[in-house]
């Protein structure tokens, strides 16, 4: 892949439709914080990991009067991101502290949770509500065998925390330590994250916008690899931007690849990811449509990159449906209908 620079992406601001459309699955809810609310800090340290290294977060603090304020509010979030709003048991929650991240496009915060009766906790993120982003998430939620947890109200995005290790430091202190089988099963989690990604049009997916899942088995570990940061939905004009294996910050992910996968076997593994993709578009049939619907009237990318994408998708695939786009959502439809024509065809010859 050549080092083609990213260019730092603009917001693109929540349409009207896609409004209605996320008021209608019930992802739209009052609060009483915004994101620009949390931008009033007073002061800040920087956050290091255990092996003291700089994570890139600095932990924020408010005036007295503003954090109780915003403490309230935050748990009051908490809530309807997970019980529905139910404040009864509001009184055993803390804040136990705030961060911020100014690495990457979305500058985040990051607020910890903590439940005072068993010191159990969770994370969420307050971003700011970017057009793209959102669909993303409501992407991955119909397109991966992923449910996403999130909440919109006016400029502000609310967001679950995603589980799993970051793949830079699953690379960096944990691949080393897998056996050779395990490794194999990576290898196929990845092709699949990959085909999934290519088709769904996620963009830049270096290995810290996504994160590895060890799940425990009776007599083994099973891997899972899924999307942390959607950002980059339906923006990018290169198309070999939505190909995660071909991000240098993946080599490695893309070696294990190689190494331990026959091409027949690459082959399979997108073949049965295709077969999932195809399966859970008939299961969100109406909801997908609705959705792409309102991605046609969102603006979401430069004019540049809406016609390199349509030429670099069509000289691909030589369907006309991509050259005669007008936006990143005909775009998105077109890639999902080819998908599946393609399927339907294979297996009709069977």
């Amino acid at each position: 892949m050549s080092s083609e620079k990213l260019l730092k992406k603009q917001y693109y601001p929540v349409s009207a439709p896609l409004y209605n459309y996320l008021e209608k699955y019930k992802r739209v809810v009052k609060t009483t914080v915004f994101y620009q609310d949390l931008l009033r800090f007073q002061g800040s340290v920087v956050v290091y990991d255990q092996n003291n290294e700089d994570t890139l977060w600095v932990r924020v603090f408010y005036n007295e009067f503003e954090k109780k304020e915003i403490d309230l509010s935050l748990k009051k979030i908490y809530t309807l991101l997970h019980s529905d709003g139910d404040e009864r048991n509001i009184k055993n929650l803390t804040v136990d502290y705030i961060d911020f991240c100014t690495f990457g496009n979305s500058k985040p915060f990051r607020v910890k949770i903590r439940n005072l009766l068993n010191d159990n906790y969770t994370h969420f993120y307050v971003k700011i509500a970017d057009a793209s982003r959102i669909f993303g998430l409501e992407l991955e939620h119909i397109l991966s065998p992923n449910s996403i947890n999130f909440l919109v109200y006016k400029e502000t995005l609310i967001e679950e925390h995603i589980v799993g290790i970051p793949g830079d430091v699953f690379l960096k202190h944990h691949l080393d330590k897998c056996t050779e089988a395990e490794k194999a099963q990576i290898a196929k989690e990845f092709v699949k994250f990959n085909e999934r990604c290519m088709i769904g049009l996620l963009g830049d997916m270096r290995s810290y916008n996504f994160v590895v899942i060890p799940i425990y088995d009776y007599d083994h570990i099973v891997f899972k690899i899924r999307a942390i940061d959607f950002d980059q939905q339906c923006y990018e004009g290169n198309f070999k931007l939505y190909k995660p294996h071909l991000f240098k910050e993946n080599f490695l992910f893309t070696k294990l690849v190689n190494d331990k996968l026959k091409k027949s076997s690459i082959e399979q593994y997108q073949n049965e990811e295709r077969s999932i993709l195809v399966k859970r578009l008939a299961g969100f049939e109406e909801r997908l449509s609705e959705l792409l619907e309102a991605m046609k009237a969102n603006e979401l990318s430069p004019t540049i990159n809406l016609e390199r994408l349509k030429k670099e998708t069509y000289k691909v695939t030589m369907d006309k449906n991509f050259k005669n786009a007008k936006s990143m959502g005909e775009i998105m439809e077109a890639a999902l209908n080819f998908m599946k024509r393609n399927y339907n065809s294979h297996h009709s010859m069977e």
